[in-house]
């Protein structure tokens, strides 16, 4: 079965039988730029921006799209996201400075996190950021003391944990009860009441994310329910106003051929509809929607290219395919037992007539990218291309065994722009002093 689907869409295949993304010849790139190399397609990036907005917008007319940075920024990439009219959630001071660096709009900014520094939480004051969405209550006193000595009135979300389960891997099921995210429900009416206490904090909405790479829609809808039920007791009990529901993002995208992700159409439907039935039969009314994809608007954009070195055949056992990265630049498959797919990005007509596992070149025996993949007979020099790459491969990325972290390129109607240099040498020593 052909994996390009898997791939941007802009991918095809040339006369020649190498892979083409963006109208760039991939095993070209790998020559010029070296490897490993990561690729994005600024097509899909924009594609993935305009469905979002279109699929809940149509169905939701105040939906505002937040893109979750955690799963890739850059400066070019945070360009394009403001390019396409999309806000920006961030999790730390260095991730606000990056938008800040290119004069994103900073009022389109929602500052996430559960252990905010105070240091980071007076940038956000000082940069007049749109939201802080408000984790527990220690962030919740020095939130209110520092805003009452700047004179100065913050909106901010309070996030709560759903308690419900995802289905999930456990290293990204934020929306448990054991979670290190947000209020439990149990306590969050004691959150409520402490928040709106706060002359100088204005509690506009209630925030919830409950996890990453989630494929159903039923926990999406559980947890509405369960927000908006509370949303109304709070509302009863301390005339609170729900003006803004933030419902986080965790949109499954396809990694591996034998589990497709729904459309976001679907996703936008399920939610978009639970909320407007639960609004009308608690009769609260409707409020702003927000929504944070990230690993679904770059993940499938994004290319990880590497060259193979050592071909290592073990009769009867396995055939290791060694590439030139490996858990520095990927370490998701080790991490969490993360799946992908590839290609032979020079072989693409050529028929898969063996067996083999992609293997890094880390000094980990669990440094293995993909285990037994069937691919076309692979050498040493031959390019290897793993799709679905462009979320949290690079945002993870290590100088493990003093790795250089790789270049990354972005491509479009056959041109090819370097948006981050590869690292030197030099860089691994910048911040050493003797």
């Amino acid at each position: 079965m052909s994996r390009l689907p898997l791939f941007p869409l802009t991918a095809e295949v040339s006369d020649g039988g190498h892979l083409i993304i963006g109208g760039c010849d991939t095993v070209e790139l790998a020559a010029e730029f070296g490897t490993p190399l990561y690729v994005f397609d600024e097509h899909s990036l924009r594609h993935k921006c305009r469905e979002f907005k279109l699929e809940f917008g149509q169905r939701y007319a105040d939906t505002t799209v937040i893109y979750a940075g955690k799963a890739f920024m850059n400066k070019a990439l945070v360009l394009i996201l403001n390019d396409e009219g999309l806000g920006l959630d961030v999790v730390s001071g260095g991730e606000l400075s990056i938008a800040r660096s290119v004069d994103f709009p900073l009022d389109r900014v929602y500052f996430h996190g559960n252990n905010k520094s105070a240091e980071e939480l007076r940038l956000a004051l000082n940069w007049h950021i749109g939201r802080i969405v408000v984790d527990n209550f220690h962030e919740l006193t020095m939130l209110g003391e520092m805003a009452e000595e700047q004179d100065c009135r913050l909106d901010i979300l309070l996030r709560l944990s759903p308690g419900v389960e995802p289905h999930t891997h456990k290293y990204i099921a934020t929306g448990v009860v054991d979670s290190k995210f947000g209020f439990p429900l149990a306590s969050g009416e004691q959150a409520i009441a402490t928040a709106m206490s706060m002359s100088n904090l204005s509690l506009v909405g209630l925030h919830f994310h409950i996890g990453s790479l989630i494929f159903e829609t039923e926990p999406y809808q559980k947890s509405i329910e369960l927000i908006l039920n509370f949303a109304a007791e709070m509302k009863r009990k301390y005339d609170f106003e729900l003006r803004e529901l933030d419902i986080g993002g965790g949109f499954a995208v396809q990694y591996v051929l034998d589990s497709p992700a729904s459309p976001v159409a679907v996703y936008a439907e399920a939610m978009v509809s639970k909320i407007i039935s639960k609004c009308r039969e608690l009769e609260l009314a409707l409020p702003r929607l927000i929504i944070e994809p990230g690993r679904a608007v770059v993940a499938r954009a994004g290319v990880a290219l590497y060259k193979v070195g050592v071909v290592k055949d073990i009769p009867g056992v396995r055939c290791y395919v060694s590439v030139d990265g490996g858990m520095a630049d990927n370490i998701r498959p080790a991490l969490y037992g993360a799946k992908h797919e590839a290609v032979v990005a020079n072989k693409m007509s050529a028929k898969e007539v063996e067996k083999v596992t992609i293997a890094g070149k880390f000094c980990e025996s669990g440094d293995i990218l993909i285990k037994d993949i069937e691919l076309p007979s692979v050498s040493a020099g031959d390019i290897i291309a793993i799709p679905d790459s462009g979320a949290y491969c690079l945002p993870q990325a290590s100088n493990y065994n003093a790795s250089l972290k790789p270049a990354v390129v972005l491509v479009r109607e056959g041109k090819a722009r370097l948006i981050r240099r590869r690292e030197t040498f030099d860089d691994l020593t910048r911040c050493d002093l003797v």
